[in-house]
């Protein structure tokens, strides 16, 4: 049986049981959108990939490292091996470890008056997924690595430079070390280290990837992607993508907010089949609410106040001429019902 996770990325996780082991394949959804600017930063990186080499996608959050991670991976057309940073993780989170243990006893009493016992005990060991990876030729999808500890890392060293896994010890009756599948490709993504909770790489690890610092994309392509993963018509994405740019300047980092925060206003917009109306008080508190504007808590510290709020909108968005051109195109979902990109669960 195959199991479908569609999730608001613009991919599918596709779950199949072969030989009672369990592999991801990642497919492109339907609102999936490839632009020239993003075609060729997928080019660019299949190209590292083919070649042997691992990547590092790094930039600042929204810009959508881990989309492009698994679009990668679909491309390559290989089962993927997923991982989270985690300042928790130590190298047997990755590897694996001893997990139970089995106990054999034999009592031999062929001869009557001799009584021989014979008790023998052995410890189970598991794979964690970089083994399983690097065992399979899987992708594997190293997520926000750098928030794991450095010292967790350290077994990645030998694998990405002498395609060579170092276990902990001679498990399952091997020579304690695991040669790397030929397929096997490493994708890792990071947010830079002023991040919370980011810690700096050694740099031994860095020299072995490839870097591609991702920024935030152009507006053609950040309207192109809210109008299909938000499910709004490219009129009202345009509309959407302005305020998050007039927010964006006003960002002393100029990061805050991303994609994300467009994708989120156009997906309940359209649930609730609105529109940028600047007079709406639902479109209004989406806006504050996303944005964080007036929130000394949010990113936007440098939002204008909330009273502001609405001449703002006027401003960058003008009256509504015609309010039906710029809803979502299907009726409002009813209670209970799925909105456009929401996860869902579909059996194949």
């Amino acid at each position: 049986m195959r199991t479908l996770h569609q999730g608001s990325n613009g991919h599918m996780l596709s779950t199949e049981s072969q030989g009672g082991e369990s592999q991801v394949w990642p497919e492109p959804s339907a609102s999936f959108v490839l632009t020239p600017q993003l075609e060729e930063l997928v080019e660019r990186a299949l190209s590292y990939l083919r070649a042997g080499y691992p990547i590092n996608l790094a930039g600042p959050a929204g810009t959508g490292k881990t989309t492009l991670a698994l679009h990668l991976a679909a491309r390559l057309r290989q089962p993927v091996t997923l991982i989270h940073g985690d300042d928790e993780f130590g190298s047997s989170d990755l590897v694996g470890n001893d997990h139970g243990y089995r106990k054999s006893k034999l009592i031999d009493n062929f001869i009557h008056s001799v009584v021989k016992t014979e008790e023998t005990m052995k410890t189970l060991w598991t794979d964690n997924r970089l083994t399983t990876a690097c065992r399979f030729g899987h992708v594997l999808i190293y997520d926000e690595f750098t928030r794991s500890r450095p010292e967790a890392n350290n077994v990645l060293l030998s694998v990405l430079g002498e395609r060579l896994l170092n276990l902990p010890k001679k498990c399952n009756g091997g020579d304690g070390y695991l040669e790397v599948h030929a397929a096997f490709r490493a994708i890792f993504t990071s947010n830079p280290q002023e991040y919370a909770g980011v810690h700096k790489s050694q740099d031994a690890l860095l020299d072995r990837l490839v870097t591609i610092y991702m920024d935030h994309y152009g507006r053609d392509t950040e309207v192109a992607i809210t109008a299909s993963s938000g499910g709004v018509s490219t009129e009202m994405a345009e509309k959407i993508i302005d305020l998050v740019h007039f927010f964006r300047k006003r960002d002393p980092s100029g990061q805050h907010p991303s994609i994300r925060a467009a994708i989120m206003i156009a997906r309940v917009l359209a649930c609730q089949g609105l529109t940028c109306d600047p007079a709406n008080p639902v479109v209004l508190s989406t806006c504050r609410d996303v944005l964080h504007v007036g929130n000394p808590c949010g990113r936007a510290k440098h939002a204008p106040p909330l009273v502001d709020l609405q001449p703002t909108l006027q401003a960058l968005w003008g009256p509504v001429q015609d309010r039906a051109s710029h809803a979502w195109t299907a009726a409002p979902a009813s209670a209970g019902a799925l909105c456009p990109g929401s996860a869902e669960e579909v059996l194949v």
